[in-house]
């Protein structure tokens, strides 16, 4: 782990900022990042990047003049574009006298917990090495059903994974601001974000990219984990001069999203619950015991639970809700869901909480909607 003098940093590096105005890779900006990256490693940070680029550096060699909108055409390109990415990688990163690694997920890496928690693993004995992990979802063999979405998200759910110090997006942007900078030339950058509201929300529009997959709502979504996660994060331009070391000494141009001590702080288990898992069933909960496991921190006991929706397992995530059916959160369950009918057919006596405090995530504590 780092000392308080330095950081352990997850850098997001996106298409736009990785390729050239023809959708081939560009070699000169991936230096810009390497050169930056190397001076942050030079001065003792452990770097963690996040790069796109992968169907961008590969579609025009499948013949595409642009990019390709079909899913098996966009894989085909990732196939090419992922070796031709990481290759410039290493061999910039080599120059500098640093090795570089390759780590492809999927969404069904993170939702599995043992899974979750090899790449965390993984990632710590890189860092620890010396080499720089670079992370990218495995666009080659993933579906649309089970795509993280963006790697804005993506870079968030590694930075709480690895216990980052801070998160740093790069954008063709250099910032929030209060309205379209391309549209309204009176638009002001806000400097700092403590707080995610619905204005800030509105802010976000949509994707503007033509290489990218995400926009500033992708953005906002990915500071939600990041902050419930209690993770400060950035949002800069890429193509500034020396972006990344300022960004991480904090005195860069853009919008740095800090972290109150009131935020909830997710360790690894709670955030593998909100963020990675997904449900696998409902159980809906007396009122009383809404009061118990949300304001008084306590455990659900099976016979608190009055109807139950789906077939699952004992060690499952399960979504709990009121009797009006609201989402209160989610949890790991210590029964089946057969065991937990039969407590209430037999009032069979309880042997432990259906679910403990320490396995829940209540939907009030994270400002993003979770097990989504």
């Amino acid at each position: 782990m780092t000392s308080d003098s330095q950081k352990r940093v997850v850098i997001k590096i996106g298409s736009s900022s990785l390729t050239s105005s023809s959708g081939d890779i560009s070699r000169r900006k991936i230096q810009r990042i390497t050169d930056q990256v190397a001076e942050l490693k030079d001065d003792g940070h452990e770097v963690v990047l996040v790069s796109s680029g992968a169907v961008a550096a590969g579609y025009r060699t499948l013949g595409f003049v642009n990019r390709p909108s079909s899913l098996p055409e966009k894989q085909a390109a990732a196939a090419i574009g992922q070796g031709r990415l990481i290759e410039t990688y290493s061999e910039l990163f080599s120059s500098h006298g640093y090795a570089a690694s390759q780590i492809l997920i999927t969404r069904s890496d993170f939702s599995d917990e043992t899974r979750y928690n090899n790449v965390r693993n993984t990632i710590n004995v890189l860092l620890e090495r010396g080499i720089v992990p670079i992370v990218n979802e495995n666009d080659t063999v993933t579906t649309d059903r089970l795509r993280f979405g963006d790697n804005d998200t993506l870079s968030a759910k590694v930075a709480g994974l690895v216990d980052s110090d801070q998160l740093i997006i790069l954008s063709d942007i250099d910032g929030l601001y209060n309205d379209d900078p391309r549209k309204n030339p009176e638009a002001e950058l806000l400097p700092e974000v403590t707080e995610i509201t619905q204005d800030i929300e509105d802010m976000a529009g949509e994707p503007g990219s033509a290489v990218g997959t995400g926009g500033m709502r992708s953005k906002i979504d990915a500071f939600k984990i990041s902050m419930a996660s209690g993770i400060p994060s950035f949002l800069g331009k890429a193509g500034v001069p020396n972006i990344l070391v300022d960004a991480v000494y904090e005195t860069a141009r853009g919008t740095y999203f800090g972290v109150n001590e009131l935020d909830i702080n997710l360790d690894h288990k709670r955030q593998w619950i909100a963020f990675n898992s997904g449900p696998e069933g409902e159980i809906l909960i007396e009122e009383d015991a809404k009061d118990t496991i949300v304001n008084e921190k306590g455990n659900l006991l099976p016979s608190q639970i009055y109807q139950i929706n789906g077939y699952f397992k004992k060690g499952s995530v399960v979504r709990i809700l009121d009797t009006k059916k609201n989402k209160l959160g989610l949890g790991i369950v210590n029964y089946s869901s057969a065991d937990l009918e039969n407590f209430q057919m037999n009032e069979t006596e309880e042997a432990e909480a259906a679910v403990h405090n320490d396995s829940f995530v209540c939907e009030l504590e994270v400002a993003i909607p979770i097990g989504v």
